[in-house]
């Protein structure tokens, strides 16, 4: 990957590598998950502590191949377990919970003793190609590219990585697996031999779709697993009844989550935790993280983060809703306006060029044209709360703290330092002075001298 970040912890649609196996994991409700980790293994375990506490991590100090891995593995275990082993690869996000159950399923249902997970692959460069018997078609073996010969390297079914196998059987041919391979290695897939060999039943389970086993190697890699998780998300979108305008310019995270006729425009990115409810409208050009959008709301040409947007609101276009940003039914939120840490009440707008933090908005309120709430004095953020029914005029600074009592009004141009009574009109400007002639005195023969000369109907030297 020519990274600092190990490989499975690059990140694909709102998961890293890792990530997407253990969620897929989890969907066969495992007694046990355990992950083996090598390189970066200080980064990999405080990220699995994070995304799945409940999973064991077993330490590869040496990489010593595939077979060794599992060894490690089945350590914390106790070296052997009863019942049915799944062994996955780390970097295979595509990889789904209903291909690993139907794994589980069939190696249960044939009595294997191992079952591999295989694909047929249109180029199978680079993967351990499976064998089988030419009249039974049962798996006779796998052999890892580099050790196949040419005709073994014209098989196009490949070996995924992933098998089930039984538990007691594993461990105890992972203790006869031989080392004398190109690599000096200990390989997973030997095991397929030594059980068969001592009589044991040996099966398949083909994936009905070869790019799920797909391993990620390089970021050209992970580029093509995204589009393709990416599109994967989009259709289940769109088949529960959600309008997606132009999948290829649309990017969604594997945790969004929608409502039947939500609708989203083109250029834009549902990231995180996101939900969009019915009716409502996103897009084009959006970028929402973790951000509840509610039914029949209209969000256009906006960036939102950990923010709630209410049932029929409006935001946007190029507004920006920062963490803690809470709007109410149907409020709005304008042109080039920021929020941060700001509830906003009910049919409450905000509409152009303004900045609302660290505040509390009441109800159908509105909020003037270029206005700033002033929260932070260099030291410490303070709160502004403005009232239900108020006008504030354009151009108003409202120094926190300060209260804005219902029903009151501010006028334009107002500085806002003391608290507001409800129903009062606050007037905070210095009184306008107009100097006659000024322009004429100190900047004479000026384009503006010339036009207030024409204005007037006097030239300079009149009075």
């Amino acid at each position: 990957m020519k990274s600092r970040t190990p490989k499975v912890l690059h990140e694909i649609c709102g998961r890293t590598l890792v990530g997407h196996v253990v969620t897929a994991a989890r969907e066969l409700s495992p007694q046990e998950l355990v992950v083996v980790v090598g390189h970066g293994r200080e980064q990999v375990a405080a990220h699995l502590a994070e995304i799945d506490p409940a999973a064991r991590t077993a330490v590869q100090e040496q990489q010593n191949g595939t077979g060794h891995a599992v060894r490690m593995g089945l350590e914390p275990l106790g070296g052997a377990v009863d019942g049915t082993v799944i062994v996955v690869c780390g970097d295979t996000p595509l990889l789904t919970g209903a291909t690993l159950k139907k794994l589980a399923e069939t190696h249960v249902a044939d009595g294997n003793a191992v079952t591999v997970l295989t694909a047929e692959m249109p180029d199978a460069t680079g993967y351990g190609r499976i064998v089988r018997d030419g009249v039974s078609g049962a798996v006779t073996a796998i052999v890892e590219h580099k050790d196949a010969s040419e005709s073994q390297r014209a098989i196009r079914e490949i070996n995924s990585g992933v098998f089930a196998f039984d538990g007691r059987l594993l461990a105890d041919a992972l203790g006869k697996v031989r080392t004398d391979n190109s690599q000096g290695e200990e390989y997973l897939t030997d095991v397929l031999g030594i059980l068969r060999e001592a009589g044991h039943r040996v099966g398949a389970s083909v994936a009905g779709d070869h790019r799920e086993i797909s391993g990620i190697n390089n970021r050209v890699q992970l580029s093509e697993a995204r589009r393709i998780l990416n599109d994967r998300l989009l259709t289940e979108a769109m088949l529960a009844g959600v309008t997606v305008v132009d999948p290829a310019s649309t990017f969604v995270d594997a945790t969004v989550t929608f409502e039947p006729d939500a609708l989203v425009h083109p250029g834009t990115q549902l990231l995180g935790r996101t939900h969009v409810a019915a009716g409502a409208e996103v897009g084009p050009n959006c970028r929402l993280t973790d951000t509840k959008v509610g039914a029949d709301a209209r969000v256009d040409n906006a960036v939102a983060y950990s923010s709630e947007i209410g049932e029929g609101a409006s935001v946007g276009p190029f507004a920006y809703l920062r963490p803690g940003t809470r709007l109410g039914v149907k409020a709005k939120i304008g042109t080039y306006v920021e929020t941060k840490n700001a509830t906003i009440g009910e049919g409450t707008k905000v509409p152009h060029l303004s900045y609302v933090g660290d505040a509390t908005i009441g109800d159908y309120t509105n909020i003037g044209a270029a206005s700033v709430f002033v929260n932070y004095d260099g030291e410490a953020k303070h709160h502004t709360t403005v009232g239900s029914h108020c006008k504030t005029g354009s151009d108003n600074m409202f120094v926190a703290p300060v209260t804005v009592g219902d029903g009151a009004y501010t006028a334009a141009g107002s500085v806002i330092t003391k608290d507001v009574p409800a129903g009062s009109l606050a007037v905070a400007r210095g009184q306008q002075r107009n100097i006659e002639g000024w322009v004429a005195r100190k900047r004479p023969g000026s384009a503006a001298a010339k036009a207030a000369e024409a204005a007037s109907g006097k030239s300079d030297g009149e009075s």
